[in-house]
């Protein structure tokens, strides 16, 4: 067993890349963004935020409340890492990348990301990803990071490719969406392996 000491999620890093920023949440000047992106169809359906076209409840005084008071805390909050994820053309939050479900004793936690409409097809979630778990890995201690992608979402399996991630097997119906079942696919990536390719496992880099 190694005497190392477990991650400190409290620190909320300000991570600058060349198109993305990751940065801790500013309430305020972010929620615009984040209430169009937990309220935009596409985004959760590829997450399995919702389970049919017709799923996305109203946005009332109870979700408002709710939304305000998950985002006021994200930046206290000790077991978990959320960043948003902001495009340094127009300064503007897009969307958050999230390290979450810390396993101490497999020193592993859980990756998801979502961006809204204004944060996608533009290789924004690539290098977000990218910068997200080279912090975890680099900074964090981490050794494996893993996530679940549904398989009506292959842009974003090919993103994770892109970054190193590695397909291990199938959630079989692991969603249900609208009368279809959906499979997802849990991929990790290890620290071993992020330390030969530092997310660039074809080997070309910018």
């Amino acid at each position: 067993m190694t005497d190392r000491p477990a991650p400190d999620f409290s620190v909320k890093p300000t991570l600058t890349g060349e198109r993305v920023l990751l940065r801790p949440f500013m309430p305020d000047a972010d929620a615009p963004a984040l209430r169009a992106m937990l309220q935009d169809p596409e985004a959760m359906r590829l997450t399995g935020g919702s389970h049919g076209p017709d799923d996305l409840p109203a946005w009332d005084d109870a979700a408002e409340a709710r939304f305000r008071e998950w985002y006021d805390t994200r930046n206290d909050e000790r077991a978990r890492l959320d960043l948003a994820v902001v495009d340094r053309l127009t300064d503007r939050c897009v969307g958050e990348v999230v390290l979450n479900d810390w396993n101490d004793a497999n020193r592993s936690c859980g990756f998801r990301t979502v961006l809204g409409p204004d944060g996608r097809s533009r290789g924004l979630g690539t290098e977000a990803t990218r910068m997200i778990i080279g912090y975890g890995f680099e900074q964090l201690g981490l050794h494996r990071i893993e996530l679940e992608v549904y398989d009506f979402n292959p842009r974003a399996r090919h993103v994770y490719e892109k970054v190193g991630f590695v397909a291990e097997g199938v959630l079989r119906d692991a969603l249900r969406w609208g009368d279809e079942w959906i499979d997802a696919t849990v991929m990790s990536i290890l620290a071993p392996e992020w330390q030969r390719h530092r997310g660039h496992p074809s080997g070309r880099r910018a």
